[in-house]
């Protein structure tokens, strides 16, 4: 007891039998303790006082030694295992301990002997066992606590069901995610919030928009904060919503969060991602203290948009502002001078990388310089690369390399590079549609009979593409082949409209083998003529697609912008197309 008395002097004066008194000093004593080795002491001294059985007295001690900062689980676990009756607050600590560490398992198996004990649970107990299941993926497990929820009743705590909301979330099973917060009695931000989540993991991201105009709207207001802001322009930029971006940009300033650095980033990424890069710039000039996530978001930005040598003059400016740069700030650099074919400056960046910076290159970074190579016609030298790096290849960057092995038409280099896919078992009907360009590039029709058969009996189809654009803050979608839209009828009328015009002009459809439907019917072509449908002239056009656009539907909007006097800007997933007077801001090189 000396040296007990020697760390904690208050300790010598506890009796066996404390008043309230001298209870409430020991529990402060308890929670004022920083380390685990003053709580051992104040252990030993519960043990010889026979205070430790005392839940007011226990229920603090677990808390203290099971949570941060001290956070011990396997000597929280044991002094678990010393209280002879554990209450519903001891084992929800002990839940709640495991939710935040690497075992979050052991959370649901100490839920489970909470059941089988008959220890009645509280939301509490649910809602921190909920969280075990979404960090452990333990998606039957957290299936079997929502039955229990039912059946303990306990659906109307907002809180509870909205961390069972992010648990259908975080699992792809949005449709049950809905139903939860649909059945929901009150609906704070919070669930909200996860709503938009759900939505835009699930890839359905359209309705993550119309969620911040249900929260403004009806009988119960819901202001949107600053996180549903974020989630919100998260979805604007996957979209290309450039007006709905706007008016959230308009809403983060009325509400005060326009100082907010992780705001101001995401304002810099969509603008950029809908290709307005002055806006984009202007809200990057007006941040005060620019971290490295709004320095590589405007790189980025410019590197998108084609605009290579910018990037590198933002990324010389951050150097001069003693910004240290990290791996993205690089992955967006070595981008840049891939779609603007600097092969100089992108050789020197990714050496300045690793000899100045100490950043070791991963696969996005050989990604970028396989690319880079691949655009300039040096497609044996980026295979080379790829056999020497010092990590393992991925299926995207062999798929790199055989979207560069079609534009230079190597066939041989193409057929290894499918084996390679095939090795990884990463092989994806995408890829062998390249191949076959090769095949009748190179006018090997004997390889692509034998290689559409190979196909057809393995039955490898291709995903249709999406495109959407957006038009007056509403977002419409098109496939090819389309027949959903509600103006489909007239948006074909114009379609075949403006081909008449553009065949005027002298455009010639340019029909490849990869075409398993009409060229004319293409997901961009019908949203570029919906947008000639719905908007005035003159007006600007901005299309996103999802998949890569092809020559055709490029050399189209090429023609379109010139003959229609319309700027367009189609953002297809690997950069921005800028078109305007019959060119393109790619200068065909993409």
């Amino acid at each position: 007891m000396q040296q007990i008395s020697s760390n904690f002097p208050s300790l010598s004066r506890f009796p066996s039998k404390s008043n309230q008194t001298q209870l409430k000093s020991l529990i402060s004593l308890i929670k004022s303790a920083t380390k685990a080795t003053q709580l051992h002491q104040i252990h030993a001294y519960l043990i010889r006082s026979s205070l430790f059985q005392e839940s007011s007295i226990s229920i603090p001690f677990l808390q203290r030694i099971s949570l941060p900062p001290i956070q011990n689980s396997n000597y929280s676990l044991q002094i678990f295992s010393q209280i002879s009756r554990p209450n519903v607050t001891h084992y929800n600590t002990i839940i709640r301990a495991y939710s935040i560490s690497i075992h979050p398992e052991r959370g649901f198996y100490v839920y489970r002997d909470m059941i089988r004990q008959c220890i009645r649970r509280n939301p509490q107990s649910s809602s921190f066992v909920m969280k075990c299941c979404i960090k452990g993926r333990l998606v039957f497990g957290g299936v079997q606590v929502h039955t229990r929820i039912l059946r303990d009743g306990h659906c109307s705590d907002t809180f509870l069901l909205t961390t069972l909301m992010d648990f259908y979330s975080c699992n792809g099973d949005y449709d049950n995610a809905c139903k939860v917060f649909d059945e929901m009695s009150v609906r704070d931000t919070v669930a909200w919030n996860v709503l938009v989540s759900c939505y835009i993991r699930n890839g359905r991201t359209r309705d993550a928009l119309d969620v911040f105009n249900r929260m403004q709207s009806g009988e119960n207001i819901c202001y949107p904060d600053d996180v549903t802001c974020l989630f919100v322009l998260q979805a604007c930029s996957n979209l290309c919503a450039l007006e709905f971006g706007e008016r959230v940009h308009e809403y983060i300033r009325d509400h005060g969060y326009h100082r907010a650095l992780n705001l101001c980033n995401s304002l810099v990424a969509m603008y950029s991602k809908c290709g307005q890069l002055d806006k984009a710039y202007e809200v990057f000039q007006e941040i005060h203290h620019k971290d490295v996530v709004s320095w590589t978001a405007m790189i980025s930005g410019f590197a998108s948009n084609g605009l290579g040598k910018k990037a590198i003059n933002v990324f010389e400016e951050m150097e001069r502002n003693g910004v240290l740069p990290d791996e993205q700030t690089f992955t967006a650099l070595l981008s840049g001078c891939s779609h603007s074919g600097l092969l100089e400056e992108g050789k020197l960046i990714f050496d300045r990388m690793q000899r100045e910076f100490g950043v070791t290159p991963n696969i996005h970074h050989y990604g970028c310089m396989v690319d880079l190579m691949g655009r300039v016609g040096l497609v044996e030298d980026a295979f080379n690369l790829i056999i020497s790096m010092s990590c393992k290849p991925d299926a995207t960057i062999w798929r790199t390399l055989l979207g560069a092995c079609k534009v230079n038409g190597c066939m041989k280099l193409g057929e290894q590079v499918i084996e390679h896919l095939i090795e990884l078992k990463a092989q994806e009907a995408g890829d062998y549609i390249l191949l076959l360009n090769i095949y009748s590039s190179a006018g090997n029709w004997e390889k692509v009979i034998e290689l559409r058969k190979m196909m057809k009996d393995k039955g490898i189809h291709t995903t249709p593409s999406a495109s959407t654009i957006e038009i007056k803050g509403e977002i419409h979608e098109f496939r090819v082949d389309d027949s959903s839209h509600y103006r489909i009828s007239e948006v074909y009328e114009m379609l075949d409209e403006i081909e008449n015009q553009l065949k005027i002009g002298g455009y010639v459809a340019q029909i490849t083998c990869e075409k398993e439907a009409r060229l004319s019917y293409h997901s961009e072509k019908l949203a570029m003529a919906f947008g000639v449908l719905a908007t005035p002239p003159g007006t600007k056009i901005r299309v996103a697609k999802d998949l890569r656009i092809c020559v055709d539907c490029h050399n189209f909007a090429k023609m379109l912008s010139g003959v229609y006097n319309r700027e367009l800007v189609i953002r297809d997933r690997t950069r921005f197309h800028h078109f305007r007077e019959g060119r393109c801001s790619c200068d065909d090189f993409w």
